[in-house]
């Protein structure tokens, strides 16, 4: 008699409830989420590496001391923590919507998503006037021997070391040209129009200059813009495609497509994405506003 071998199968689920108890989409958004922490964190640890590989880094509180309608004012970190704070407002509402989708409630998640939106659109917005401030900032640096006015941007960084010479800073003002002068008197005296400054002569435009209160610095690591707004618009990005999301969910709930399918799960999953998106920017806040 021919012996017959019988191949037995392990089967770890046969059916049923699924022993995870969590739905395909949330599983899969949490893949996403997974994919994306591990690009944001290659990000920051190469930011890291290049941070402090370097002899100087910008310091925080000196290139983050703006705030809108506050002239020049010295307010280190204020503006960044009202975005922060409207973040996490934003996050706060995003939970009210999902807790409301969870008891039915159309009205409400309509109302919390709508403040949802309304937090990204600010915190975008909050952003965009960091940046535009930055790059159109007028900083006076040291470079090739004379004075220039220079922005915040990927290949020009106005916060290196301040200068302390009054010897160096003489032959640099001395060298430097009539159109540049006439920029940098007009960044601290306002009672002048810049075809008024350009009339005069090189000789009293120096004189116009107080080298003691202008804080010259040397031109910083060039890095650091790089990263700042890589980093921070990939961030920005993410914001964005958030409140893209969470529009598409309010004009579903206006059209009472979850009210129909009898649960608010897409709301769910809307609102994992925002709170990584929160989580992210105290990741992001903390390397390059606080350290």
């Amino acid at each position: 008699m021919a012996n017959t071998a019988t191949a037995h199968q392990t089967k770890w689920w046969n059916g049923g409830k699924s022993p995870f108890n969590l739905e395909y989409g949330k599983l899969m958004m949490w893949y996403f989420l997974m994919s994306d922490a591990f690009t944001f964190g290659a990000f920051l640890i190469s930011y890291g590496s290049i941070r402090f590989s370097q002899n100087f880094w910008p310091d925080p509180n000196v290139v983050f001391n703006a705030f809108p309608g506050a002239g020049h004012a010295n307010l280190p970190l204020a503006f960044v923590s009202v975005m922060t704070f409207i973040l996490i407002i934003s996050s706060v509402t995003m939970v009210l919507a999902v807790h409301a989708g969870h008891k039915g409630d159309k009205q409400s998640v309509i109302k919390w998503l709508f403040w949802t939106i309304i937090g990204g659109l600010a915190f975008l917005g909050c952003q965009a006037w960091e940046w535009h401030h930055l790059i159109t900032g007028e900083h006076i640096v040291l470079a090739d021997g004379k004075l220039s006015m220079m922005g915040q941007t990927t290949t020009g960084n106005p916060w290196g070391q301040l200068i302390e010479d009054q010897a160096t800073l003489t032959a640099a003002l001395n060298s430097t040209s009539h159109e540049t002068l006439a920029h940098i008197v007009h960044s601290h005296d306002h009672t002048h129009t810049m075809q008024d400054l350009l009339a005069k002569s090189d000789t009293e435009l120096r004189g116009m200059v107080n080298l003691a209160e202008m804080h010259v610095r040397e031109k910083g690591p060039i890095a650091f813009g790089g990263y700042f707004y890589g980093i921070t618009g990939f961030h920005g990005f993410h914001v964005f495609s958030g409140v893209v999301i969470n529009i598409i969910m309010l004009i579903m709930t206006q059209k009472n497509v979850f009210q129909n399918k009898g649960h608010y799960l897409m709301i769910e999953k809307a609102g994992l994405y925002w709170h990584f998106v929160d989580l992210v920017w105290v990741f992001v806040f903390l390397c390059f506003y606080l350290i």
